[in-house]
């Protein structure tokens, strides 16, 4: 099994119980790049040296805060991880959430959440069910990394028997959007266009499934590799559609020309109603049943 990212207690008022955070991401890409000298085509090696160009070895780099010009506090890296504060090793959940209240925006990592043992289980599967039921996520704070975390807790889903922890980001580290949605201008939306849109949505909708999306760039960087590998004609970008000349006119493309507007439709209808009075079968053209109405 995974090694656990970070492990302690859930603390839920008087409630508690041992957990595992496993890391629920990882890195799919099997092509790593080096930096290459373009003239002798020979690896380039970065040394860590200080002001006096002096090369400095990795474990006598420390940090440094700098309280006055040229002067620092040091801190060695095992005093960084000694640092004493309760959320190190203990999840204290401050207050419950609805789980549709956290703005996409906040989210930042998921991470898997187990018992960490089989002593915890009954207590994590209680909470967990709880959590379930109400809709909702408990919010508290991990150390780890470096800093502190802000993190939701919730069930992982209808059908699973875990939990999710997700690092948020805080409200600080967000920028306000009105600062930058506040240069859009209002626009008249015509009642054929959005009602096309939303036919469009619709007609596009499926139920999500993230298996059926897969990282493009790197196929196609791949080809890229294997064609000057090989000494062959790189692979050419595919055209662009044309364009199209209006909204209006690229909504009815995307539905497959099967809206036409108000006024194709009441042709259609024309039509139709002058087959059934002669009798015809069949379809008739509305240009032909047009100019019948005028030799008639």
């Amino acid at each position: 099994m995974a090694h656990a990212y970070w492990s302690g207690q859930v603390q839920i008022s008087l409630v508690s119980f041992g957990v595992n955070l496993y890391n629920a991401t990882e890195s799919t890409s099997a092509i790593s790049m080096h930096e290459i000298d373009r003239k002798s085509g020979e690896r380039i090696h970065h040394q860590n040296v200080n002001e006096s160009k002096r090369p400095i070895d990795r474990s006598d780099i420390v940090k440094g805060y700098e309280y006055s010009k040229g002067k620092y506090v040091l801190l060695d890296p095992k005093e960084l991880e000694d640092i004493r504060i309760p959320s190190r090793k203990t999840l204290e959940i401050k207050q419950f959430v609805k789980i549709e209240e956290i703005g996409l925006s906040y989210f930042e990592k998921p991470y898997f959440v187990t018992p960490e043992d089989e002593a915890q289980s009954t207590t994590f599967q209680v909470i967990r069910r709880a959590l379930a039921e109400a809709g909702k996520a408990g919010l508290g704070e991990i150390a780890f990394g470096g800093r502190e975390h802000l993190v939701a807790l919730m069930a992982a889903g209808k059908d699973s028997v875990g939990m999710m922890a997700y690092t948020l980001r805080y409200a600080a580290e967000l920028r306000d959007a009105a600062t930058v949605f506040a240069g859009i201008k209002a626009a008249k939306i015509e009642p054929e266009q959005l009602a096309m849109a939303k036919e469009l949505i619709e007609k596009n909708s499926k139920k999500f499934d993230a298996a059926k999306f897969r990282d493009d760039y790197e196929t196609a960087l791949r080809e890229m590799i294997e064609a000057k590998r090989h000494h062959r004609p790189l692979p050419r970008e595919a055209p662009s559609r044309g364009k199209v000349i209006s909204l209006t006119d690229a909504l009815r493309r995307s539905l497959g020309n099967r809206v036409k507007g108000a006024r194709g439709n009441r042709a259609r209808t024309d039509a139709a109603k002058i087959d059934r009075q002669r009798g015809r079968k069949g379809l008739t053209l509305v240009g032909q049943s047009a100019k019948k109405r005028r030799t008639a």
